[in-house]
């Protein structure tokens, strides 16, 4: 039987406050051992290719923010709301940037200052996470 959600420490796996893991990772890398997701939230300016698994597309053009924010905040509520339960990843091409804001964005969710949130996505998941300073006011004005 496969386990239902992700385990912490694994390749981008970020551990939230309240205890939900999420993975973030760039699509450019391959694929990381384990189990597949079970869900993932997809943040680029065109169309993924069909996963295997349930999916969004949020269209968001490299280095910049999301075409439609309303659409890419209920993506990311969708996102912290599956991860009390599923393997849930967020992705974007390099998984830095892109993937970052939307971890950043997911911590706010879960209750993390929207302040606070980028050093806190550079902490538990990637150092140069939230590479813009759009990206980083984009986080500051997220709200649960």
């Amino acid at each position: 039987m496969c386990p239902v959600s992700w385990v912490a420490g694994e390749t981008g796996v970020m551990r939230l406050p309240s205890g939900r893991l999420v993975r973030g990772r760039g699509l450019r890398e391959p694929m990381p051992s384990g189990h597949p997701p079970v869900f993932g939230a997809y943040l680029l300016g065109s169309a993924p290719p069909e996963f295997g698994w349930a999916s969004r597309w949020i269209r968001w053009p490299d280095f910049r923010l999301p075409a439609d924010p309303a659409y890419a905040g209920k993506v990311l509520r969708e996102v912290w709301e599956r991860a009390a339960g599923e393997r849930v990843e967020v992705a974007c091409g390099g998984g830095r940037g892109r993937t970052g804001t939307a971890l950043a964005c997911v911590a706010v969710i879960d209750g993390v200052p929207a302040d606070e949130a980028v050093a806190y996505v550079r902490e538990h998941y990637h150092p140069r996470a939230v590479e813009t300073p759009w990206q980083r006011k984009f986080v500051r004005s997220f709200t649960r």
